[in-house]
């Protein structure tokens, strides 16, 4: 297909896609020279999940306009069930079969947890959903604080006091409270992560550029106008905020399965903001800036770490340039203009060079 007649929604997509391979291929060629500090190699797979969680919070922040302040539960429910599995079964099967099932159980779990709280919420207006998705996300945290698995040669055994009412004779505790799940296989890594991001975007990215993907952006634009010409709001709403919820759940699994211990308050309501932050600061609706904004700023706070004391003060106030250059309408004009001023210089200048053509 000819530069010049591709549609521009697929000119930005693959713009999209050529900056995540570019910074693999990128951070491949530094880790092959040894340039690579140990901290940021840590960071990898967290700016992974976290791309992840931005582009699917976005799908339903920005495309749907629904406002939701628990994804971190959707997180932390993705990121149980698909550990579970994986301490289970991983060592019984063949390790890359054990892992697709762990995403797909996280996911899958997720997403029916986004279906259970998303009927009866998302037929209500206002801020219903950000209240009952921010209940939900500190629900889960207390629940999984307070709860014990095991298995032994009965099956499975179930409690909510300590360790020693699970009443096993020779087993082995899954989730032992506070504590979590311990002596987790470490299965994450950057290439995995970069896979599982292409794979967000292709999602998104088609879904919003389908005609369901139109639906929900009509219903985010104007609700009664789309009810009055037939689309099924809570059909549309549900397919939004399911598949948001799935992609968290995939992003749990990732994240948790790059450390030996999970514990229930990582998803707190504080990751939640933090993921918020990310879909904000790249622009709301805006998934190649979302893609930007997670992977910076989850870089930004390392990278201030040899400043000590400053090193918060000046994370704020980049967060706060972000969000003026971002969101304020004056420099939205002055992108508009530039960005309006270079596509005119570059058609007259194609114009001149066919007249010196002929």
């Amino acid at each position: 297909m000819n530069l010049k007649t591709m549609k521009r929604s697929t000119k930005s997509n693959l713009i999209t896609f050529g900056i995540v391979i570019c910074f693999y291929i990128l951070v491949q060629i530094l880790s092959a020279a040894g340039l690579l500090t140990n901290s940021f190699s840590g960071q990898l797979v967290p700016i992974c999940t976290y791309v992840i969680l931005a582009i699917s919070l976005n799908l339903t922040v920005g495309i749907l306009g629904e406002l939701s302040l628990g994804h971190a539960g959707f997180m932390s429910v993705g990121a149980f069930s698909g550990t579970l599995l994986w301490v289970t079964i991983g060592s019984s099967m063949p390790k890359p079969l054990a892992l697709l099932l762990a995403f797909v159980v996280g996911g899958l779990v997720a997403g029916l947890f986004g279906f259970l709280v998303g009927v009866p919420v998302l037929r209500l207006s206002g801020d219903y959903l950000a209240i009952v998705t921010l209940a939900f996300g500190e629900i889960i945290k207390n629940v999984m604080n307070a709860c014990y698995l095991g298995v032994d040669a009965n099956g499975l055994h179930f409690s909510l006091k300590d360790s020693s009412s699970l009443g096993m004779t020779d087993g082995k505790v899954l989730i032992n409270g506070a504590q979590g799940i311990t002596g987790i296989t470490k299965a994450s890594n950057f290439t995995l992560g970069t896979v599982l991001v292409i794979l967000t975007l292709l999602v998104v990215l088609n879904l919003v550029n389908s005609r369901a993907g139109r639906a929900i952006t009509s219903i985010r634009d104007n609700e009664i106008a789309a009810r009055s010409v037939g689309i099924p709001i809570t059909k549309y709403k549900l397919m939004a905020f399911v598949t948001s919820a799935v992609f968290a759940g995939i992003a749990g699994v990732l994240y948790s399965l790059n450390y030996s211990s999970l514990v229930a308050k990582k998803f707190d309501y504080n990751t939640s903001i933090l993921i918020l932050v990310f879909v904000v600061l790249g622009g709301i609706g805006n998934l190649r800036g979302s893609v930007i904004a997670a992977a910076i700023l989850t870089v930004l706070p390392e990278l201030l770490r040899s400043m000590n004391d400053y090193r918060m003060l000046i994370y704020a106030i980049v967060l706060i340039v972000v969000m003026i250059f971002n969101q304020s309408p004056q420099m939205i004009d002055l992108r508009n203009k530039l960005t309006a001023r270079f596509r005119k210089g570059n058609s007259s200048a194609k114009g001149n060079q066919k007249k010196g053509v002929a």
